[in-house]
């Protein structure tokens, strides 16, 4: 499957989504800017049909990330993370997090982190598969995608690529039940579930009480220490300022 592709191009449409999202709410107030919102990202069908019909495919990738954000509060993977792009800014995040983690740890043998930014292509799509994984969870983790935006976001992810491997794999996805075990089990590596990980803290809202108890869970599942999650959560935050 083309996994790295598709999802290089659903990042750097989350990234401008959400910018373009918080620039609006700085600049409405909080009851029109509501509705503004809901009407770009599934709420109005005139702003969720101008995002789907647009020819390009960074357009079409901002329509599956769109739906893939629903009406969540602003986020921004902006910052930093905004020099590196898409895909890679994931594994320069993760890589960082993991070498500070790995400094603290007194007596610990010291190994270079093997993330998706230094590894060589075939490696990059396992670890693309496990993290587009993750982000699909992390979308269902507030219950905000029904049949009808799962049919949409298929349709968004088939004019996208039309990889019938990959749109088989998507389905099962998205319409199987939200279980963090199951998410985890695709990190073949601590480094893996270090990405999946910090794609999921960028979705969700940890504000939310069903999203954060999901993050919570997933960490436990991914097996990752105490001190590596917040340090994976430390470098998302310093990414988005």
């Amino acid at each position: 499957m083309n996994t790295r592709g598709l999802l290089d191009q659903l990042l750097k449409s989350g990234q401008e989504l959400l910018q373009n999202k918080a620039g609006a709410q700085q600049n409405k107030a909080a009851s029109a800017d509501k509705g503004a919102l809901g009407g770009l990202l599934g709420g109005g069908s005139g702003g969720l049909g101008s995002l789907l019909s647009g020819a390009g495919g960074g357009a079409l990738a901002a329509g599956a990330m769109g739906l893939l954000l629903g009406n969540k509060k602003a986020r921004k993977f902006g910052g930093k993370a905004l020099t590196y792009g898409g895909l890679a800014a994931l594994g320069v995040i993760a890589y960082k997090a993991y070498g500070n983690w790995q400094a603290q740890q007194a007596g610990a043998p010291k190994s270079e982190p093997q993330t998706l930014d230094r590894l060589p292509a075939q490696q990059v799509e396992q670890h693309s598969q496990a993290i587009l994984k993750a982000l699909v969870a992390a979308a269902k983790a507030d219950g905000h995608i029904d049949e009808r935006e799962r049919a949409l976001i298929e349709g968004e992810f088939t004019r996208l690529d039309n990889d019938q491997e990959l749109q088989h794999w998507l389905h099962a996805e998205l319409n199987k039940p939200l279980d963090p075990a199951d998410v985890a089990r695709a990190a073949g590596t601590p480094e893996m579930a270090a990405e999946m990980y910090v794609a999921s803290v960028m979705l969700v809202d940890e504000e939310n009480f069903m999203e954060k108890a999901y993050l919570d869970e997933l960490s436990r599942q991914l097996k990752l220490e105490p001190g590596l999650k917040l340090e994976l959560e430390k470098q998302v935050r310093q990414a988005s300022l």
